[in-house]
């Protein structure tokens, strides 16, 4: 079923946290949505603002609060005619309870729609890895939305996050990231699965830029995939009752 442009939804994506995750994601929208020509896609405005100040070195305490760049980013999307609010990085769902109530427009909770995608799963999910920034792990974003859901999540150890998770991360950033890159993520995923990680959430939007599915062999989950689902449903609905 195709979702026509006449849907009353517009998507504002709250991106730039970094650049290409922002463009992958948009990507991954597209790609997604049912349809046969220009007219069956979403009507989307982007505002990719890399200025945004490093979400995970605000949560460790080593840099400025993103919050007033988030909100200008939001009343710029607002103001642009979106109707709801993508953010297509994992890390900034930290700061989402503090701009929510002054957007003014929903906002679609990537970590949310993560934690139920995976109660959907079959066979059930019991136990799942986490490879995402060290920001994204000191907020405990996912531990609290797996817990709800009971799933029991688990964390690299201290030098497989420094040294293979925050690396990568940094070279995808970068635009240096290669084979290396690649083969660090791999192995941080290898080291929760041989743990027991039934899937791995790659909770850091630019680890699905470096890693591939098939070089994990347990489900290798990609929340702005999930995300950008989550919209597609969110507009046919809309599209439906409106």
């Amino acid at each position: 079923m195709s979702v026509p442009a006449r849907t009353s939804e517009v998507i504002g994506i709250l991106g730039g946290m970094g650049p290409a995750a922002t463009a992958d994601f948009y990507a991954k929208l597209v790609s997604i949505t049912p349809g046969t020509s220009d007219q069956d896609h979403l009507r989307t405005v982007i505002w990719s603002d890399p200025t945004i100040p490093d979400r995970s070195e605000a949560l460790l305490g080593d840099g400025p609060d993103p919050t007033p760049w988030l909100l200008d980013g939001g009343r710029v999307l607002r103001e642009a005619g979106a109707t709801v609010i993508a953010i297509p990085c994992n890390t900034a769902h930290a700061f989402v309870p503090h701009i929510a109530r002054h957007v003014g427009l929903p906002i679609v909770h990537m970590i949310g729609e993560v934690a139920r995608h995976l109660t959907t799963l079959s066979p059930r999910i019991h136990t799942v890895g986490l490879l995402a920034t060290a920001g994204t792990v000191r907020a405990g974003l996912y531990q609290e939305w797996l817990d709800r859901s009971g799933i029991r999540l688990l964390l690299p150890g201290a030098a497989s996050q420094d040294q293979e998770v925050t690396t990568a991360v940094h070279a995808v950033k970068a635009g240096t990231h290669d084979d290396r890159t690649a083969a660090l993520l791999a192995r941080a995923a290898q080291r929760l699965t041989a743990r027991g990680a039934q899937a791995v959430i790659a909770g850091c939007t630019e680890i699905p830029l470096g890693l591939r599915a098939d070089a994990v062999d347990v489900p290798l989950v990609d929340p702005a995939l999930i995300l950008a689902q989550a919209l597609v449903r969110r507009a046919g609905a809309a599209h439906t009752t409106g």
